[in-house]
């Protein structure tokens, strides 16, 4: 016979006969529990409230509160609703048995009982509920560990959007778990020119995170170049292969000469960039040869495209979570829709990522997302 622990296990008794009451304390008394006892509905609840006991035997025929309101009140109570009750009850009724497993019971035990049947199915589920708070318990642990990951790779990202004479930026950043794999970051440099990166490691949560943390501690820590999207992107991929084993990263770096209003790109496997001209009112993504995917394999060349920008001009940079997001029916949201609603949004860029992110919510329709979406809008005064 298995013994439970001694300390913090403990069981209420609740019986409206003193009799029975007193053969279930002698049955009950070698698993070394703590026993509670009840005469009725009303102090059952009270004690269960209280001492949140591990496990429940309970009654059906008693005066005021029956068993079944007492289970039903045990279960409709965030703190009591986790106690596993068993109804041990004159009761045989193939009904009953169906009515309180309905209202939540894990057990039914029909009187007269056998003391060795009691002991055994007492100990069974005490075991169970001893395994599933062990379980709770290591999920919060995760939980926690995942909520500091989270917050973590959040520091890691821009802290404010830079200042530069002549654009206006926002970014939309949402991961589909705690943690993701997309990133993005800016760069003031001389010359009046400002450097847009944004990255998609592959996968979600903690994998794809490291990936993340690794591209931003690589760019940031290149320090010559920056100007240059080809040499970016080939440091960083270069020292990417050297750590990385099965995951990639796709990216996409520009260099924007706030003077010559002139951007330069250079991508590795990433959606490309939509261009909105304001003079011709469409949309297009930015011609650019990919390379593929970063980590994988040295560069030897990095095409680079470079494309003049006027007034009123805007340009979305996007990882694929936005495109990625499916609905109830499984259709793909896709480049076309997210290029048209870019398209027809507003001219104020916070006000451009709003509409394009409740777009895609709209589109959802309540599914989940199950990739990263991180969306920056870079628009020409």
């Amino acid at each position: 016979m298995t013994m439970v622990n001694k300390i913090t296990e403990s069981i209420l008794l609740v019986d409206d006969q003193p009799a029975n009451l007193q053969v279930l304390m002698n049955t009950l008394k070698s698993l070394g529990c703590k026993l509670l006892v009840a005469k009725n509905g009303e102090t059952a609840l009270t004690i269960a409230q209280k001492m949140r006991p591990n496990l429940i035997l309970l009654d059906i025929m008693m005066p005021g509160i029956n068993g079944f309101e007492v289970c039903r009140r045990l279960k409709a109570d965030p703190d009591t609703q986790k106690i596993p009750v068993i109804f041990l009850s004159a009761l045989d009724d193939t009904g009953d048995k169906v009515r309180g497993l309905q209202l939540g019971a894990v057990d039914y035990v029909a009187k007269p009982f056998q003391p060795e049947e009691v002991i055994a199915r007492v100990n069974t589920h005490l075991t169970i509920h001893r395994l599933n708070r062990e379980v709770q318990k290591q999920r919060d642990e995760l939980e926690h560990e995942l909520q500091v990951v989270s917050q973590l790779q959040c520091n890691l990202l821009p802290e404010r959007l830079p200042q530069v004479h002549g654009v206006k930026l926002a970014v939309h950043y949402e991961t589909s778990r705690y943690a993701g794999g997309d990133y993005y970051d800016f760069m003031t440099l001389p010359g009046d020119l400002l450097a847009i990166l944004i990255a998609d490691a592959e996968g979600h949560s903690a994998p794809a995170a490291v990936m993340m943390a690794m591209t931003c501690a690589l760019f940031r820590s290149c320090s010559t170049d920056l100007n240059e999207p080809d040499k970016v992107l080939s440091f960083i991929n270069k020292h990417l292969c050297k750590v990385n084993k099965e995951s990639f990263v796709t990216a996409a770096y520009a260099v924007y000469d706030t003077v010559h209003r002139t951007l330069r790109i250079a991508c590795a496997g990433h959606p490309l960039p939509i261009l909105y001209r304001f003079s011709e009112k469409t949309a297009a993504e930015i011609s650019c040869d990919n390379v593929t995917l970063m980590g994988l394999a040295p560069y030897t060349d990095v095409p680079v495209s470079e494309i003049t920008l006027y007034p009123g001009d805007r340009i979305l940079f996007y990882t694929d979570g936005a495109t990625d997001r499916f609905n109830t029916s499984e259709e793909r949201y896709g480049t076309n829709r997210l290029m048209q609603k870019f398209t027809n949004a507003s001219d104020v860029p916070e006000v451009i990522l709003k509409e394009i992110v409740d777009d895609i919510l709209q589109f959802a329709g309540g599914s989940p997302a199950d990739d990263d979406q991180a969306m920056i809008v870079f628009c020409v005064d």
